[in-house]
């Protein structure tokens, strides 16, 4: 049994920027949960925004440029939150460490949590290549990330 982070939303919780939660229809995700030490986390709560909360993509670049600062995170309303996401990114690392785990399962496409995919910036929708910042900051860590689509990578 290992233990492992994983995104709140891919639980039940209500904390997506809707919301909602994001729930995963897959006997093989169930089995993953029951067979693991599961740790609930949300950075993007965690970090301070509030539930619900305006849409939020990277802009200029992936989640390992947001962590080396050029770029940065926009609200689709235009307001900076890339503090914000930077602080769940931190809590999630330290949450991380403090409990000794060594894998985690975020939510795929979000710019805190993609682990190969994010929104490409400009609010049209359209997914590319990349990683966002909290996933970004883990794998820097030592932290073994993948979505909750592809629990095989994890190899426990």
């Amino acid at each position: 049994m290992a233990k492992v982070l994983v995104s709140s939303c891919l639980l039940g919780c209500k904390v997506r920027y809707d919301g909602n939660n994001l729930e995963v229809k897959s006997s093989e995700f169930d089995e993953f949960i029951q067979s693991n030490d599961i740790t609930p986390f949300c950075p993007e709560v965690a970090g301070g925004l509030p539930i619900p909360r305006i849409p939020a993509e990277i802009c200029g670049g992936t989640g390992d440029d947001v962590l080396n600062g050029s770029a940065k995170i926009f609200g689709k309303d235009g307001r900076d939150v890339t503090k914000a996401f930077l602080n769940g990114a931190e809590l999630a690392l330290k949450t991380c460490l403090d409990n000794k785990i060594e894998y985690a399962v975020l939510t795929e496409s979000s710019p805190s949590c993609g682990s190969s995919i994010i929104y490409n910036g400009k609010f049209e929708g359209v997914k590319v290549s990349g990683k966002g910042v909290t996933c970004s900051l883990l794998e820097n860590n030592g932290i073994k990330v993948t979505s909750q689509h592809e629990l095989e990578k994890l190899k426990i």
